[in-house]
């Protein structure tokens, strides 16, 4: 991945509606170029995906936590990790160094909402244990940090 490319990325991952004349403005390309060059970025799994960002609370998403999970001994974390990824209401799961081996992000629209979803994930085979904070606020999210240099492990000169 070369500095255009990094700059076309860093341009998609704020404003991923840009189109490809304004990208080919900005990187000094003809319209055609930036295309191919988007194209063999999501080809090569560099740009995964596109989604609008959404105010969860003007949806009814209005109560955001995060569950850690601390598995039994006897875990089997494929089929727990599986469970998980049945549920919608969670947004993102991580896997943890340490005594909480996940770290759910989750919104529901009520407190009843999230109680449920507790014991539903607290019910899946393997779970010892969960530990649930409930955010108060976001101050931000989802803040895509700048791609400077290095070369990327996908080999997209």
């Amino acid at each position: 991945m070369d500095e255009i490319d990094r700059t076309i990325v860093n341009l998609l991952r704020t404003a991923g509606r840009t189109s490809y004349a304004e990208l080919a403005r900005r990187v000094g390309l003809t319209a055609p170029s930036v295309q191919d060059r988007v194209t063999k970025l999501e080809k090569n799994g560099v740009i995964t995906g596109y989604q609008a960002a959404i105010d969860p609370e003007s949806i009814g998403l209005g109560i955001t936590a995060l569950i850690g999970i601390i598995p039994d001994s006897s875990a089997d974390h494929v089929r727990i990790c599986d469970r998980l990824r049945a549920i919608p209401q969670i947004e993102s799961c991580y896997f943890l160094a340490g005594v909480e081996c996940y770290q759910l992000k989750v919104r529901v629209p009520k407190m009843a909402d999230l109680e449920q979803l507790i014991h539903r994930v607290g019910a899946i085979d393997g779970v010892a244990q969960t530990r649930t904070t409930i955010t108060l606020s976001t101050k931000w999210e989802d803040r895509p940090q700048p791609i400077t240099t290095g070369e990327s492990e996908h080999g997209i000169d």
